[in-house]
């Protein structure tokens, strides 16, 4: 029997090398035929236009090429069928490498060792013990799980923060509105992971903020988001910063994508930005697995890494 084909709707990137490797294993269209094509069985996408998986009578499911899943959430016409999560090793490393060098950077005096460079200032600045820094995890999946073991390996402290409660070797838990207080009051550094939900649209804000630890080694409080752009508030962080409740902050996502060139991040002294880059999706590494679940769901198996949509992650 014929396998169905793939709708490829990706947006933002080239799409080209997707549909390079998806063809290997699948017919690919960039676009239906039709808006009720019924040859297609599996869609790959990333903010796909609004619209374009109502109708299609044959969808078994749907892949998304990011981390998060946001992006197809947001388009209530998406039919209610499975929606697979990508899980692959390279994203994990890459993101554990990303929040492990932003901790370390902070942690080292990064900043202000560049500070000194441009001004030839030679001078050693005071050193800590990582143990005496707590990293405080929001978002305790996959990649939070694995940043949390990459630190820990490092001597850090390590607190984890989620939803709902979860033991997770060697880090000290806390879940739901009644923990969040007593976890961001014992942070030093804040590494923010958590998927966009509705619960979680705008939580970081200037009150949270308040809640950091100031008073430590570090000589103040540092934000490192590196998990979806709306679970912050960008003008909340300047503030912060400008009045002393933040030191320092590295920022990989914002509330608008490309980052306007209008915003006060980009100049800000305090401020280390990066371009939503801290872990790229990869489709020689990502669509192999992806035919694989395919494959293995036409025959029977049931599909892998699903989406719980009550939660929207």
């Amino acid at each position: 029997m014929a396998k169905s084909k793939v709708l490829l709707s990706i947006t933002g990137f080239n799409p080209q090398r997707w549909q390079e490797l998806l063809a290997a294993g699948r017919d690919v269209v960039l676009a239906p035929e039709r808006p009720d094509d019924p040859s297609i069985g599996y869609a790959v996408v990333w903010k796909q236009p609004p619209g374009v998986l109502s109708r299609l009578p044959n969808l078994k499911a749907i892949f998304s090429v990011g981390a998060g899943v946001d992006h197809i959430l947001a388009d209530r016409t998406v039919p209610d069928v499975p929606i697979v999560r990508v899980v692959a090793d390279n994203l994990t490393q890459y993101m554990t490498e990303y929040v492990v060098w932003r901790v370390l950077d902070h942690h080292r005096s990064g900043s202000a060792y560049r500070a000194q460079q441009k001004r030839k200032v030679w001078r050693e600045l005071p050193q800590r013990p990582a143990q005496d820094v707590t990293v405080g995890i929001m978002g305790l999946g996959t990649l939070g799980r694995a940043s949390a073991a990459a630190l820990r390996s490092l001597g850090f402290r390590v607190n984890g923060w989620s939803r709902r409660a979860g033991p997770v070797e060697g880090v000290e838990t806390f879940a739901g509105e009644a923990g969040l207080n007593a976890f961001l009051n014992a942070t030093d550094i804040l590494v923010v992971l958590l998927p966009l939900t509705e619960a979680t649209r705008g939580i970081i804000d200037y009150a949270l903020l308040k809640q950091l630890r100031r008073r430590n080694g570090l000589g103040g409080s540092v934000l490192i988001n590196a998990g979806r752009g709306r679970l912050q508030k960008d003008d909340d962080i300047l503030r912060a910063l400008d009045d002393g409740t933040l030191k320092e902050a590295t920022l990989d996502v914002f509330e608008v994508e490309p980052l306007p060139k209008t915003s006060g991040l980009w100049t800000h002294r305090q401020v280390f930005v990066t371009p939503h880059g801290a872990a790229t999706s990869d489709p020689n590494h990502l669509v192999a697995p992806m035919l694989s679940q395919m494959d293995a769901h036409d025959g029977g198996a049931p599909l892998k890494d699903l989406v719980d949509r009550a939660s929207g992650y």
